[in-house]
């Protein structure tokens, strides 16, 4: 082809043919041949007919078609009865060619299982990185779809672990209102330790301790075979195309709470495969559900917290709001999805919820937490130093002597009257008390104070109380030694 490339181009310059013939090395009568070419010339190999050739076709039958299957040797028993008086060689060489062929046909040849309402439900997790309050993010979506109706739900997390995979498929069945008789999941070390063909698998003793409590039985697919659980493959690429592309989000919350809205409106779309809505489908589905259990299934206990008397709670270095109800009290919590702040009472039923503060030494509050509490602070002024001098033992004391003191008192007296969401009047009263023997008028002097001396204060008045009691009844107090031989300890341990 490159000499009748040559060959033209030269002879269409004006160059005569015994001038190409001797340019190129070739002959005049090759020269003459390739000019009269209109096309470029084409190798053609003349092809010798095998002694198998007339059977390929049943060969490729035997050898494709699942109902037969049959190997070389039997292929080759198979032809000789048909007539065949080759060797097996040649049998040899075209099932080479037929083994790609076969390899790809039974990779792909998957037979879509249809399962009644309430039988299967598929658990599976995506990665993404998303633009998460103005950071690239890596999140892990959860995912679970009901086999029958084709209904699904999603939560994304920011860890992957195994308490995360069990808080999620519990979170995704509570979110249909119930339990299916198998979970189809894939083969990750928090569900499932060992997958070997020909073995059953062993599952992740904390995976069926899960399962068991929620009354389901775990089903891994075979593993590198993400086929088996198909359902809820596919959707993965829809979802990263659909909703994450494109989209920021503020915090996980929101991402949450706008991934569930995105699942619920394509739940109303019409799904290609059973040609039904999945919502209307789920409708009959749901009734076939198993009830959910009454309790969360946790893996570990939860560690334990006292709320103190602003009712907060400290966690890795920060401190979280609780309702005031339990202030004095223990309660529990935990960390789930790696941003999420459960806090539970005795009875583990959430009591409060927040997100995880990445900083360090943050207060993190709920007003709604306090509103048993909370007092209607005036806004008028007038009304601000009436309140204020009802309010407080020496409340027209400090509205005198602040007026003196500092710009705008009524101000910082209408922040005095806020705390009492917080604190009760009679230590508002020992704590303004002291502010005002030491010229303290300001709020945030005030609020320093009750940071970091109102327990010494208040604990002052406590044994001025009780030296006044004992004075007044003698028969209350005893001599030391009457606690002789006992080791009294204080609560910090020490002697």
């Amino acid at each position: 082809m490159q000499d009748w490339i040559a060959v033209k181009r030269l002879y269409r310059s004006g160059m005569k043919i015994k001038a190409i013939s001797r340019q190129l090395g070739m002959s005049k009568n090759t020269v003459k041949r390739l000019i009269k070419l209109e096309e470029e010339p084409k190798y053609v190999r003349n092809l010798n007919m095998s002694k198998i050739d007339s059977y390929k076709d049943q060969i490729r039958r035997w050898y494709l078609e699942p109902e037969f299957n049959f190997i070389g040797t039997r292929i080759f028993r198979e032809l000789k009865k048909l007539g065949y008086v080759g060797s097996i060689g040649p049998v040899y060489r075209f099932l080479a060619i037929l083994k790609d062929e076969k390899r790809s046909l039974n990779s792909k040849a998957t037979e879509r299982v249809e399962t009644p309402p309430g039988e299967q439900a598929q658990f599976d997790w995506a990665e993404y990185k998303i633009v998460l309050d103005n950071q690239i993010t890596k999140v892990y979506c959860f995912s679970m779809i009901l086999s029958a109706s084709r209904v699904k739900d999603i939560v994304f997390s920011l860890t992957v672990d195994g308490d995360a995979i069990y808080e999620a498929i519990q979170d995704l069945f509570v979110s249909f209102g119930g339990v299916t008789q198998e979970l189809l999941v894939d083969n990750p070390k928090a569900l499932v330790l060992e997958n070997q063909e020909g073995s059953p698998p062993r599952y992740n003793v904390d995976a069926l301790r899960m399962a068991t409590h929620l009354g389901t039985e775990l089903n891994a697919c075979n593993p590198y075979r993400a086929r088996t659980k198909g359902k809820v493959e596919k959707p993965f690429q829809y979802i990263e195309e659909q909703f994450i592309k494109g989209n920021t989000f503020t915090s996980m919350e929101e991402l949450n709470a706008k991934g569930k809205a995105f699942m619920k409106e394509w739940c109303k779309e019409l799904h290609g495969t059973t040609r039904r809505i999945p919502e209307e489908a789920f409708r009959e589905e749901k009734e076939c559900l198993l009830p959910l259990p009454a309790k969360r299934f946790m893996r570990v206990q939860p560690d334990s917290r006292k709320v103190s008397l602003d009712s907060l709670i400290s966690v890795q270095g920060n401190k979280y709001s609780v309702p005031v109800a339990y202030v004095g009290k223990m309660v529990k919590y935990r960390i789930v999805y790696g941003y999420k702040l459960l806090i539970y009472n005795k009875q583990d039923t959430i009591i409060a919820q927040h997100d995880l503060n990445f900083r360090k030494h943050e207060v993190t509050r709920d007003d709604l937490h306090y509103k048993e509490i909370r007092v209607a602070v005036p806004k008028s002024i007038p009304e601000i130093k009436r309140r204020f001098a009802a309010t407080f033992e020496r409340g027209a004391e400090y509205l005198e002597k602040s007026s003196r003191a500092i710009e705008q008192p009524t101000y910082h007296a209408r922040q005095i009257l806020r705390l009492q969401e917080l604190y009760t009047p009679p230590v508002l009263n020992q704590i303004l008390g002291y502010c005002l023997d030491h010229n303290i008028y300001a709020i945030d002097g005030i609020k320093d104070i009750l940071k970091h001396k109102s327990l010494e204060l208040l604990l002052g008045s406590m044994g001025c109380e009780i030296a006044a009691a004992t004075t007044e009844n003698p028969e209350l107090t005893r001599d030391l030694s009457y606690y002789g031989g006992v080791n009294i300890e204080c609560e910090s341990g020490n002697g």
